[in-house]
Formats: C-alpha cells, sequence, structure tokens
C-alpha cells in the first residue's frame, strides 16, 4: 500500500501488513486523488503500449495532459473499442503479462469471456475494502472470526479474488480461519457445523440470493444460525432495505448496519467500493423517506449505496453512468463501467441530510458516538446495458434467443420476449421469462416445460456464470405465456426491449 506506482510489489505487501486500517486510510486522506490518477494516465502513457495507441487514434498528445481539467477531456476507455480492440498483453502495464500472478474470467456483452490479470499487490488495494468491512463492522481484529466463501470458485472473479483478500487479513493478524466451500450448500453446511462452533462469529460471503438460499436451506435442516453470530457480506446484486431486514431476522442481527455489508465490484476494477455503516444507516433512512431518496437519486429506486476511497479507485460521472480510473495489471484510465449511477462527496452528503433535518449520526439511527469514514460516496443503480444479474450472473437477451430458436419452439413463438428477475412469495429469487406468441398460437400449458428446459439448456450452455454461479434447483426459468401483442409485455408501436429491471 505504498504510495508509489512503481513500488515493488514486496514493499506494498510488507506495508499492508504492517499498517493498521487507520493509518493507511489517514495516509491516503494526505494524498490529493486528482493529481495521483494524473500519475496513473503517464504511467499507462510509459507503460501500455495499447493506452499509446489508443492516445494516438483519439489525436490525443499525451505531453499536452498536464492538469487534472485536461485529464477530464481524455477519450473514455470502452470495452469494444479499448479491451477488446488491443491484444491482452499491450493491454498490461510494461505491455506484457510477466507481473502478473493470477487471471480473472468474465463475460462481456455477447457473452464472449474477457481475461482480468492481476499481481497480489494490485490485489491489496481491493483487501483495504474487505478489511473496512471485518474491522469497522464486524470488529474482527477482535473476534475469532469464520469466513465462509460462498461465491462460486473458479477462474471467476467472486470466489477466490474473495478469498484471497480473506486470507490478506489473516496474513496481517486478523483472527480469521477462511473455508471455501464455494457455492456448494452440502459443503457450506458441513463447514458451519464442525467449524463454526470454535469461533465468536461467522461471516458468510456470497450473492445475495444465494446466502438467502443458504440461510433459509440451513435452518430448514437443523441449523440454529443466530448461536454462530453470523455476519453476512453480499456483492453483485442490489436488494432492498426490507430484504436486509428479513435476513437479520433469520440469522438473529440486531444491528442492522453492523452485521451486514454489500461490496461494489466488477472483473475488470475489483472491490470499486463498500457498504459501511454510515452508508447503510443512510440507505435505511432513506428507504423510510421516498421523496427524499428522489431527491438525492433522481429516481424513486434506491440503489447499492458504498462509500470509496478515491486514491484506490478514481470515480466520475459521464452521461448518468459511472466511469472509473485505477491501477491494475491492466489499469483503466477513464474507463467506462456502464454502470448507472452517480458520485457524492463526503461533504455534499452531509449537505444534502442537513437540508433534509438530520445533523447527526444518532438520528440516523447510530450511536452518537459513532465516527464516519471521511470518504465520499458512489452510488449504483446496476447495469445500464441489457443484462440481468441472477445469483451474480450477468444473463444475455442472446442466450435466452438460442433456446427459443428451436424449430418445435418458433413454431409457436414471435422470438420476443422480456428477461427479469422476481421475487416470489417466500421472498426468493426466480429468473422470469415472459414469451410472445404467434398471432394464431393459443396459450397452451404443455409448451411451458419445453420452452423452459429448453433455454436452461442454452444458458448452461453458452453462459458459464450461469452455470457455476446459479444453485441447480433456480436453474430452470420460469416461463409466461402471453399472447401476440400482449399490452403488458409487448406493447404494439413501441420499441421492444428484451430486460425488465
Amino acid at each position: 500500500m505504498s504510495n508509489s506506482l512503481t513500488s515493488p510489489s514486496g514493499g506494498v505487501f510488507q506495508h499492508f501488513i504492517s499498517t493498521p486500517l487507520d493509518t493507511i486510510l489517514t495516509e491516503h486522506q494526505s494524498i490529493n486523488p486528482e493529481d495521483k490518477v494524473l500519475a496513473l494516465f503517464h504511467l499507462c502513457v510509459a507503460e501500455v503500449p495499447a493506452y499509446r495507441q489508443f492516445l494516438e487514434a483519439w489525436g490525443v498528445k499525451p505531453a499536452e495532459i498536464g492538469s487534472f481539467p485536461a485529464f477530464r477531456e481524455l477519450p473514455l476507455m470502452g470495452k469494444a473499442d479499448y479491451m477488446q480492440a488491443y491484444p491482452l498483453p499491450e493491454r498490461c502495464l510494461g505491455g506484457s503479462l510477466k507481473g502478473s500472478d493470477r487471471v480473472a474470467v468474465s463475460s462481456g456483452s455477447t457473452g464472449q469471456p474477457a481475461f482480468w490479470p492481476r499481481s497480489v499487490s494490485h490485489e491489496l488495494d481491493v483487501a483495504v475494502r474487505f478489511e473496512q468491512v471485518f474491522y469497522d463492522s464486524f470488529l474482527a481484529h477482535e473476534r475469532s472470526t469464520l469466513a465462509v466463501v460462498c461465491f462460486a470458485l473458479g477462474n471467476w472473479v467472486g470466489g477466490l479474488y474473495t478469498t484471497s483478500c480473506c486470507w490478506h487479513l489473516a496474513r496481517k493478524g486478523y483472527p480469521l480461519m477462511v473455508a471455501t466451500p464455494g457455492n456448494n450448500k452440502a459443503e457450506i453446511f458441513r463447514v458451519v457445523r464442525e467449524l463454526a462452533p470454535h469461533f465468536e462469529q461467522t461471516v458468510l460471503l456470497g450473492y445475495p440470493p444465494f446466502i438467502k438460499d443458504v440461510i433459509d436451506a440451513g435452518a430448514a435442516e437443523g441449523i440454529d444460525w443466530p448461536i454462530y453470530k453470523p455476519k453476512l457480506v453480499f456483492a453483485g446484486e442490489v436488494f432492498s432495505e426490507e430484504w436486509r431486514s428479513l435476513m437479520g431476522q433469520r440469522i438473529g442481527s440486531a444491528s442492522p448496519c453492523f452485521d451486514s455489508a454489500s461490496l461494489y465490484g466488477t472483473a475488470d476494477g475489483g472491490v470499486l467500493g463498500n457498504e459501511t455503516p454510515f452508508s447503510i444507516a443512510i440507505r435505511r433512512w432513506l428507504a423510510e423517506h421516498p421523496e427524499a431518496a428522489r431527491t438525492l437519486f433522481g429516481e424513486s429506486r434506491l440503489p447499492t449505496l458504498v462509500q470509496y476511497d478515491p486514491t484506490s479507485r478514481f470515480f466520475e460521472m459521464h452521461e448518468g453512468t459511472l466511469v472509473v480510473s485505477g491501477e491494475n495489471s491492466v489499469p483503466l484510465v477513464r474507463y467506462h463501467i456502464a454502470d448507472k449511477g452517480g458520485v457524492l462527496s463526503y461533504d455534499e452528503m452531509w449537505t444534502f441530510l442537513n437540508g433534509q433535518g438530520i445533523h447527526s449520526v444518532s438520528q440516523l439511527g447510530l450511536n452518537k458516538d459513532f465516527e464516519p469514514r471521511n470518504l465520499p460516496f458512489v452510488f449504483v443503480f446496476g447495469r445500464a446495458d441489457f443484462t440481468v444479474s441472477y445469483y451474480g450472473a450477468n444473463i444475455y437477451p442472446e442466450n435466452v434467443t438460442v433456446g427459443l430458436e428451436q424449430p418445435e419452439i418458433m413454431a409457436w413463438v414471435t422470438g420476443k420476449f422480456v428477461l427479469e428477475t422476481q421475487k416470489n412469495e417466500d421472498g426468493d429469487t426466480t429468473l422470469h421469462i415472459a414469451v410472445e406468441l404467434l398471432p394464431d398460437i393459443a396459450p397452451d400449458v404443455s409448451m411451458v416445460p419445453v420452452i423452459s428446459a429448453s433455454i436452461q439448456a442454452q444458458l448452461l450452455r453458452l453462459n458459464s456464470e450461469f452455470a457455476n454461479y446459479t444453485p441447480a434447483e433456480r436453474q430452470l426459468p420460469r416461463i409466461t405465456l402471453h399472447s401476440f401483442a400482449d399490452a403488458e409485455y409487448f406493447p404494439v408501436g413501441v420499441k421492444h426491449r428484451y430486460t425488465r429491471k
């Protein structure tokens, strides 16, 4: 965690291990994030061949970029015009993969895999986000803690990245044991039954719908969750505060702002920000004051609200979506991540709260002596493209299309559909697909299992995230059949959207 962009990894790791969290964050407060992101730009000009070519294609002269206002005029990196346009080694620092010792894989906007190499030194910025959660929320520096990684294990970013960051905390001296059952519920239950009694608290880390499945199925199998003092770490999904309260009730939580935290992360950028007790308290207050939330966020729906370190990941806004810069093996310089959201400084948040009559943390339900971290906020509504997130997997309309394009099925359907996630009566997340029938075809219940099985088969074939993230019992989509030009899903005269948020 050295301030130098080019410190050897050994020195960076030693700094992380030997430096308390408070000191790390205080050090970062003394750094001007605008100066640091400008230095990152010049590092990339010197060290990243693809970025030099990218700037040349845009007619940018790097020597003229000497100030932050000039930095703000740089072209945005995108997946198509940068990440997919240049060979992977040329996008890395030094123009080579030699500096990287691990890799994560994600699916791009078409479902094609994208590879994101990184080094342990770049992983430590993300480990600080985990440390904030474990230290500030869970007091894991004082309590023996069992961390159970419930993300899918493999090349996907969630499981091994989370595991590695937790190992870094254990190396730093946290009384922490890391168990890695992945998204295998039977293994999770075995770990909890055998190991949790030996620890003061147990942390479950995973995608929100899957963690709910784990809690519900575990209770049905006789696991008494409250006795293990569970804490929950989420990533990959936006959820409601009502849902957080429901999960809190099921694990015996009395402190919703301290017993769970959500991470905002991407395969390309790592963990970009994390919920804090302060951000959760604000969000819970906003959930009870929808007009205030609409004033702050511009929409009636509630986004994920996290705090972030601008010296680690630097956010900007572009037409209502987020742009991020940060050092990785594949550095990001004004990278357009296509997430709809926005940025608020710490002072801007307090100005807003003051305008709503909130002048102390106690009015948000926190203890009056609680001291929030002086870090800015980023809010995220979710992907601004046409994907649907289900158990942390990006589900693409193209995958569903293939499932409908089977000869027997095409005799029934137009090919139009709407993909969405829904909550059932038990609060479980389901993948719902509304399918439009041809004008002369009447709905027939015998069509439903054929269509659902075909789509499931293609999702399993085409989408490795779906196959590995989604529990087997949740993989069969729920199909509803709708008459041609159905007013709710397929109105005539408007451009059709294949997803619904």
